[in-house]
């Protein structure tokens, strides 16, 4: 499954922080926008691992997958 992913600059360090809203917890951070989405799709992948072997139901993306800048 692709989950949407969303990007934020962090003006406060000049990096980019990324969240996965359908992944409780699940965020990274860049020094770029791009850097900052391939790391998300490392944390999505790492975080759907755990889930699937503890046994918990995958939830279904809210929309469809797109990476989207925000701020």
């Amino acid at each position: 499954m692709l989950y949407p992913i969303v990007v934020y600059p962090t003006p406060e360090d000049g990096g980019y922080f990324a969240i996965v809203p359908d992944l409780a917890g699940c965020t990274a951070h860049g020094t770029t926008a791009e850097e900052a989405v391939r790391e998300a799709q490392v944390a999505m992948g790492l975080w759907l691992e755990v889930a699937c072997e503890d046994g918990d139901v995958l939830p279904e993306p809210s929309r469809y997958p797109a990476v989207v800048f925000a701020g």
